[in-house]
């Protein structure tokens, strides 16, 4: 093999699929990332048998062939190098050499022979989605997943296709995430159950543009197309939780609050009762005020928002890092909190948004 290319194309493509590089492989080759030559192009593939993400640049190509290079010696070398040319040889030695400026540099491969074959599936369903649009939603849910390996599809988030509105919904048994945005073309009544970690590499590739990008579904995979990066996952299988029978529809408490204020009060009540294991802030809600308070060894805190309440008053308790982690992905300036009681969930939407709800099991407080 032995191509030219630009050096800043190839430390991108090296630290976009290098999010898919195992944090500890089994198969040491699987610590590689795939060089292969395809046209006028340079392909560039890593996986974890899991997540596999492919990105091709424009290259000269003069010799075709492949390589598999240690994949985060490779990332971390290119990251020192400047906008340059640089060519990549590989000789009969399995060793892939680097020239650039006035420098060289020489990598010891594996034997690329025994890098796992990617499985090309053939896609027949697909929709389409603006960027920004994909992005907010998978940030909007994928904070809610369960980490708990005894319940492997809650790791994941399901994305529901409707006609026109794709869903996302994820849950860990404390709480729960639903986002709704709108689809540009549609493969409807489609749901599927993506792993939390392919989704977060995906939103990490997508940026915030009004540019359309594909996503196709075929059995056990989905393959997301983001201009010269593809990026595919294995589904998750089994019968997902009905969310909706978990979901209150009435209320008998409803307060209309700053969103920011919220914040702010409940990340200063967490610098009090973060040494204390519930992580407990107290919300007192009375006709014009909610008093938000945390107390623990170090000391105490209380902090009086104005509101708009409707309804009757109520004392209820959460843990703080909960409500931290679900404001953090909310944007609307004025929010919902809709209560029932002391020991049924808080459910909060937009005051006027309806494409997101979010649900937070409380605390029992004495």
């Amino acid at each position: 093999m032995k191509i030219v290319c630009d050096g800043l194309d190839l430390s991108d493509a090296v630290i976009k699929v290098s999010k898919a590089l195992p944090s500890k492989a089994i198969n040491p080759i699987l610590e590689g990332i795939k060089l292969g030559t395809d046209e006028d192009y340079l392909t560039l593939t890593a996986t974890d048998s899991e997540l596999t993400i492919e990105n091709k640049i424009k290259s000269d190509i003069k010799i075709e062939g492949e390589a598999v290079v240690p994949g985060k010696f490779l990332c971390e070398l290119l990251k020192k190098l400047s906008n340059e040319q640089i060519e990549l040889t590989t000789d009969d030695q399995n060793i892939l050499n680097l020239r650039y400026a006035d420098s060289f540099g020489k990598i010891q491969c594996y034997n690329s022979s025994e890098y796992p074959s990617i499985e090309r599936v053939q896609y027949s369903n697909s929709f389409t989605i603006t960027q920004k649009n994909f992005k907010d939603l998978i940030n909007s849910c994928v904070f809610a997943v369960s980490l708990d390996d005894t319940r492997p599809l809650l790791k994941g988030v399901k994305l529901e296709l409707g006609v026109d509105t794709l869903t996302g919904v994820a849950l860990d048994g404390f709480r729960l995430a639903l986002s709704k945005c709108p689809i540009v073309t549609n493969y409807p009544n489609t749901n599927i159950v993506v792993p939390a970690k392919s989704l977060k590499e995906i939103a990490n590739i997508l940026n915030d543009s009004e540019d359309i990008v594909t996503v196709r579904i075929q059995h056990n995979f989905m393959m997301v197309e983001i201009e010269n990066t593809k990026i595919t996952t294995r589904l998750l299988s089994g019968e997902f939780i009905n969310y909706r029978q978990i979901i209150p529809t009435t209320f008998t408490t409803t307060v209309i609050i700053n969103k920011n204020q919220l914040e702010n009060s409940i990340e200063k009540a967490m610098l009090f009762s973060r040494v204390d294991k519930n992580n407990l802030v107290k919300f007192d809600i009375n006709d014009k005020l909610m008093v938000i308070s945390s107390k623990s060894e170090i000391g105490e805190n209380k902090d009086n928002i104005s509101i708009s309440l409707a309804g009757k008053e109520i004392s209820i308790a959460f843990n703080a890092r909960y409500f931290s982690d679900t404001l953090r992905v909310i944007n609307d300036e004025y929010i919902k909190l809709n209560f029932n009681s002391a020991i049924s969930p808080c459910v909060i939407t937009g005051n006027e948004d309806t494409t997101f709800t979010n649900l937070i099991l409380p605390v029992r407080i004495s």
